[in-house]
């Protein structure tokens, strides 16, 4: 029996609220962009509006999580473990959740970013974002994944973004050695408590690649079951 008769006989589907959730959590972290445009300008006021901005989507995730997790069924009549969808879900919150961290660290500390490390900072930063660009793409396939059973054109559609997935996190790692580097050799200039909370955040930038590559993941691990 199709997907949709399945659905029309035992209730609504989760799989369009998850996928709302994990755009809102996109959205969220795709203002990472705005906010080091911000914080690398110095100017605290834009700062702090577009950390309330994130503040708020990571809160709108949180309900639409937590609704998700409420109205989903004990038994689902889909080829979809209940508890697969639960770790799916958990995985795609935790991109906004780093998001709004990296947001809230920076804006408390009013953190100061040396020019030297502007250009390499904005490319990481926006690299991160086309990582859970790429998330929130893979995930908009999977109503229609499971409409053709996991298998055929459509699993080879989500396979081949999940490599891509795979690639833009890859280059985020890349990226940040490369800050790393550059901001090693910028020490002896700072503050050291600067220096440290400065590693923080490249560190917790690559969290949102990492965690938005797991959501990838995750979804192979659907595809192999």
């Amino acid at each position: 029996m199709p997907i949709n008769s399945f659905i029309s006989l035992f209730g609504r589907s989760p799989i369009g609220p998850m996928q709302q959730h994990i755009a809102k959590a996109h959205e969220c972290a795709a203002n990472l962009v705005p906010f080091f445009e911000a914080v690398m300008a110095e100017d605290w006021v834009k700062v702090e509006q577009v950390q309330q901005e994130m503040a708020r989507l990571e809160r709108e995730a949180d309900k639409l999580k937590k609704s998700v997790r409420l109205s989903l069924p004990k038994s689902l009549f889909l080829p979809v473990a209940r508890t697969d969808l639960l770790e799916l879900l958990s995985v795609q919150d935790k991109v906004a959740n780093r998001a709004k961290d990296i947001a809230g660290l920076m804006l408390g500390r009013q953190m100061a970013i040396p020019q030297t490390l502007h250009a390499p900072m904005r490319a990481y930063v926006q690299r991160t974002v086309d990582a859970s660009a790429q998330a929130l793409k893979a995930m908009n396939e999977l109503d229609e994944l499971l409409e053709a059973g996991f298998g055929g054109r459509e699993a080879a559609l989500v396979e081949r973004l999940v490599e891509e997935l795979e690639d833009i996190e890859h280059d985020t790692d890349v990226m940040q050695i490369g800050v790393r580097q550059q901001l090693f050799k910028l020490e002896k200039d700072l503050a050291p408590v600067d220096v440290m909370f400065l590693y923080k955040i490249i560190e917790w930038i690559g969290d949102v690649a990492d965690r938005a590559e797991r959501v990838g993941n995750r979804l192979e691990q659907l595809l192999a079951r």
